[in-house]
């Protein structure tokens, strides 16, 4: 007999097998007392509207429902559920009994039917925007609950003129759904975990219809977020052409469980229908409210390579605001970082104690920065400038006598200096023996740096999926390019916008994207994300701090700091041989 790991207990005696792989069958999917009105229990008042002016999805309109509990205090503000494809799993009576039982917080709920696009006559189908809506990826459909729904039932009062308030708190809110509205909810969590933490899924559609399919590897990789998840599938789910649902409900839990995710699940024997759903849906939202209002929390016991980079506890701190797109990112052999500040015409240093200060005035300061081997800081803007010290004008050590475009470099331990001539996609070598010299044409690097061995170098583009890896020769020159390190791409994005790298000791090299900071293999391949705070894309990243385990990284005029359980590999220092990776 399989394993069972856990289980819930229903108001109705029925025992539901949860954390394992034991079946429930078809005939136990009646629902139970929990889904039924009882008497002197108070009732609830669903009530009716619609919306047609919406400005995210433009041209739609659709009807939604609003839940309120009889013991709704207007003083209190009240925790949320949003549904999806209107009022689903006897929701308003199961609300009224785990309600009244303190089983559940006092809700209000918010049920949307997708939208349509009328059509102009009745010889043409109005447009069917549910899949739009519900299976795409991205944060459209959560922009649209939050920005133009809510925003539309805290206008409304209840029956008896009380007026709707809804708790701001993200651990108040749930989110659920059936079939394309389970992805949906899901997808709203995942994308705006700082407005819903907790999410009920039924015969989930985590298949290749808008790109639901890549959820189990993004859930491995993507550092941990604050969510409570509660899956229901059968087994005589769809097996379409794009994919088979009740094996892909099972691979989004065992993504879970890989990475650290508070998860919860019941599989049964049905079809891609509400009837197990409608009989469990009680216990599930006793599951995903208990403990409340204890905060949800996420990534304990974590397997993620991602996991065992960040501290817990420790996240992304602001070090200083309004500086434009920083430039650079460098730091010294005392773990001080230098950025440049084009706004203000200087490049600055951050302390190891947090403190901003000028290091040097500099018309147009440059966007790319290194520290040398010889102490000194070098700047690409056109010309490679270095800096012996403080408020000093720096000596050139390569003009613009040659139509190039330098915005970024790297330097060895060797004293080698590689330039990124971006605009004419080119890589340019400046050493003591030839000065100046082209290495490589063809791609426009928006970054690049050393492997910890300093045998390659790696080189960002933008408007690629891939960072392009050099083997350097004896003389310095590069060779054997090749699109090595496999870029994850954002939902609707068409590059990667790789820009700043940075590489650790054990030879894992950090990419600032769109995504995030992608952490990397030496085989190339993605292993972890870092997200960026809410709204923030990365430009430049740097390790830095006194033990160079610090993650500095400068985006959206903002830079900030985060604690790392790794450190980080230089190139001014000696080269280090990592070990080699796993297969």
């Amino acid at each position: 007999m399989p394993s069972i790991r856990g289980l819930i207990i229903g108001f109705s005696g029925i025992v539901f097998l949860c954390a394992g792989t034991s079946l429930l069958a078809a005939d136990d999917y009646a629902p139970g007392p929990d889904s039924l009105p009882h008497e002197g229990v108070p009732k609830g008042e669903v009530t009716k509207y619609s919306f047609d002016a919406s400005r995210i999805f433009p041209g739609t309109t659709r009807d939604y429902w609003i839940y309120v509990p009889r013991q709704y205090d207007p003083a209190k503000p009240a925790c949320l559920y949003v549904g999806q494809d209107g009022v689903q799993f006897k929701v308003p009576v199961v609300f009224d009994n785990l309600i009244a039982r303190h089983e559940m917080p006092v809700t209000i709920g918010v049920f949307i039917m997708h939208g349509r696009v009328k059509a102009e006559s009745t010889n043409a189908l109005d447009r069917f925007n549910r899949s739009y809506e519900y299976d795409g990826l991205g944060d459209n459909y959560a922009r649209f609950v939050l920005e133009e729904i809510l925003p539309q039932v805290e206008k409304k009062t209840a029956a008896d003129g009380r007026p709707i308030r809804i708790s701001p708190n993200p651990n108040d809110h749930a989110i659920g759904g059936s079939s394309s509205g389970a992805i949906c909810a899901f997808t709203a969590a995942w994308e705006r975990p700082d407005a819903f933490r907790r999410v009920f899924s039924s015969i989930g559609t985590y298949v290749d219809q808008r790109g639901g399919n890549d959820y189990p590897a993004l859930i491995r990789k993507t550092e941990a977020k604050p969510l409570r998840i509660f899956l229901q599938d059968g087994s005589n789910d769809l097996n379409k052409v794009g994919g088979n649902w009740f094996l892909a409900n099972q691979e989004m839990l065992s993504a879970f469980e890989f990475a650290g995710y508070e998860v919860n699940h019941i599989w049964g024997e049905g079809g891609h229908n509400g009837k197990q759903a409608t009989a469990i849906f009680p216990d599930a939202m006793r599951w995903l409210w208990k403990d409340w209002p204890k905060p949800v929390e996420s990534g304990y016991g974590s397997n993620q390579p991602v996991a065992q980079v960040l501290v817990r506890g420790e996240p992304w701190k602001v070090v200083g605001t309004g500086y434009g797109n920083a430039g650079g990112l460098a730091v010294n052999a005392q773990g001080d970082v230098f950025f440049s500040d084009a706004a203000h015409s200087c490049i600055r240093k951050i302390g190891l104690d947090g403190g901003i200060t000028v290091f040097v005035e500099q018309k147009g300061a440059p966007p790319g920065l290194m520290f040398g081997q010889d102490g000194r800081l070098y700047s690409a803007f056109g010309r490679v400038i270095a800096y012996d010290s403080p408020k000093s004008k720096g000596g050139v050590i390569v003009d613009h006598d040659a139509p190039w475009d330098a915005r970024a470099l790297c330097i060895g331990h060797n004293g080698n200096i590689y330039v990124a001539d971006r605009a004419n996609k080119r890589v340019w070598l400046v050493d003591d023996r030839n000065g100046k010299r082209v290495v490589d044409t063809g791609i426009s690097c928006s970054g690049i740096c050393l492997s910890p061995d300093q045998s390659l170098l790696l080189a960002s583009v933008q408007q690629d999926q891939f960072i392009y890896s050099f083997h350097i020769n004896s003389d310095g020159t590069l060779s054997d390019r090749q699109p090595y390190h496999h870029l994850r791409i954002p939902d609707g994005a068409m590059e990667s916008g790789a820009a700043g790298m940075a590489v650790d000791q054990r030879g894992i090299l950090y990419v600032a994207t769109l995504l995030g900071i992608q952490m990397c293999d030496q085989a190339g391949r993605v292993q972890g994300i870092i997200s960026a705070p809410r709204g923030v894309v990365f430009l430049n990243i740097a390790f830095g701090g006194a033990n160079f385990d610090e993650m500095f990284a400068s985006g959206s005029g903002q830079i900030f700091r985060r604690k790392l359980k790794t450190t980080g590999a230089l190139s001014f220092q000696a080269p280090i041989k990592p070990a080699a990776p796993s297969l």
